[in-house]
């Protein structure tokens, strides 16, 4: 694995500052029934990182302390966390909104077969990973047969309600492109995924997320092995729109790994750069239970780009037209 962070450090990327804290993402652990290309968590089965009850109990904590309103959980798969049900019914009785960064596939694993009901009763919403609508695309990005089982999975979730006509289960679908390019404009690809699979799948969803591949973990490193990586960072920072500076998730957006520290944004959080709070140059998610993370600085290298090229990229898709 060819470290990147040294190709990213020097960078012109503009400073930025932290506005009000409303979403918490917490990495619940680098364990998935999945190991694709393009992550950048470099997760998979082989992992056995996990967040512990204790710092569980926290994240509920703080969701409190905070009035924060979004718990995105994200991994990894952090289905397979043993304490992913119990989290995620305390936050949804604080009211607060969850979101389940979810590969689709883990609905179908061997003890998970009623997951996909426990997160329609929670009213849990879904951002699922679905890279293209052609099997052959999304089998070579993610594994054999990964596509005929989240077809599956999402025939499922439609089943319980998701995306339905007067439903409040919102489904959400995220494209990344397959090699070093900027994902094509967000709505009108959005627009082809709802035709082809309502009509080869009869599959319904709410929105679809399309997002830039980060040069980092192991899609920056496949990019350094082939000599693309600086090619790469210039088509990103010559893409940038300074608009976006204004709606990126950092601004907002505190992100949480397995044993609790804090980074300003989950793309940080693999690189080791963490997050500047109550001026600690390390600080821990128990910093948040005193102190207001807002207008704190925010920790910017040259990926950052990748959130700013073109329309944009955050954890909820395009920034701008």
């Amino acid at each position: 694995m060819h470290a990147t962070l040294p190709l990213l450090a020097r960078t012109r990327f503009p400073a930025l500052r932290r506005r009000r804290l409303d979403t918490l993402q917490v990495n619940l652990g680098y364990t998935c029934n999945q190991s694709c290309q393009h992550c950048h968590v470099n997760a998979g089965p082989t992992r056995t990182e996990q967040m512990d009850g204790a710092t569980v109990d926290l994240v509920l904590a703080v969701l409190a302390a905070r009035g924060v309103g979004t718990l995105d959980l994200t991994g990894g798969a952090p289905e397979l966390n043993p304490h992913f049900r119990r989290l995620v019914a305390a936050a949804r009785a604080q009211g607060v909104r969850v979101i389940d960064r979810c590969n689709l596939t883990i609905l179908s694993e061997p003890g998970h077969e009623d997951l996909a009901g426990f997160l329609a009763a929670q009213g849990v919403e879904i951002t699922a990973s679905l890279p293209c609508y052609s099997p052959a695309n999304v089998d070579g990005q993610r594994g054999d047969g990964v596509f005929e089982r989240s077809i599956a999975a999402l025939r499922r979730l439609n089943a319980l309600g998701y995306a339905q006509a007067g439903s409040t289960l919102v489904l959400n679908l995220v494209y990344n492109p397959q090699g070093p390019v900027l994902p094509p404009p967000q709505e009108a690809l959005e627009a082809d995924y709802r035709r082809e699979l309502a009509q080869h799948f009869g599959i319904r969803f709410d929105h679809l997320y399309a997002l830039a591949n980060m040069p980092i973990q192991r899609f920056g490193s496949m990019l350094v092995s082939k000599g693309a990586f600086d090619a790469y960072l210039a088509l990103l920072e010559g893409a940038h729109r300074e608009q976006n500076l204004e709606t990126v998730m950092c601004r907002s957006l505190l992100s949480v790994d397995w044993q609790g520290w804090l980074y300003d944004c989950d793309f940080n959080q693999m690189l080791a750069l963490p997050a500047r709070v109550n001026g600690q140059a390390r600080a821990h998610l128990s910093e948040l239970l005193a102190h207001d993370a807002a207008d704190t600085p925010i920790r910017v290298a040259g990926h950052c780009w990748g959130c700013t090229a073109g329309q944009g990229s955050s954890c909820g898709g395009a920034l701008s037209a």
